[in-house]
């Protein structure tokens, strides 16, 4: 597995809110600019999403996948694994971790490890899942913001 890459944000929200949002993963394609379609495809035994598919449209890159998502008891947690692989991925881990910062807002840390099926220089790599965490949690934030 590559290296992980990590950054942080701080949402104007409780994080049961935060969480709300990350679970909606039908609403996905309404405010997550790269994903045009998303499918839960199983529930886990409390009706959460355990296993959804994406269709994913980033310009250049284009593809389909399937994430296994697993909750920490109270949503602090919420992590993800590719299931298989995919045409442009050969492993995917990352989560999300809410954290209550006591005052109605969260932080919110979002851990990426992408593994490509094609060779990619290191360097090209980090700044690409930079890239993709920047607007992701851009994107979360502004969602569970404007839903306020």
């Amino acid at each position: 597995m590559t290296d992980s890459s990590t950054q942080s944000i701080g949402v104007s929200a409780a994080p049961e809110q935060v969480a709300a949002v990350i679970l909606d993963f039908a609403a996905y394609p309404e405010w997550a600019g790269s994903i045009k379609s998303s499918e839960v495809r199983e529930t886990d035994d409390q009706d959460r999403p355990a296993l959804v598919g994406f269709v994913l449209d980033a310009g250049v890159l284009k593809d389909e996948y399937a994430l296994r998502y697993t909750y920490a008891d109270d949503l602090s947690r919420i992590s993800w694994t590719l299931e298989g692989s995919s045409a442009i991925q050969k492993s995917q881990q990352g989560s999300y971790e809410i954290a209550d910062n006591g005052d109605g807002t969260s932080t919110v840390t979002y851990t990426l490890a992408i593994d490509l099926s094609m060779p990619m220089l290191g360097m090209f790599r980090r700044k690409a899942e930079k890239m993709i965490m920047d607007t992701a949690l851009k994107e979360l934030k502004r969602r569970v913001e404007s839903r306020g």
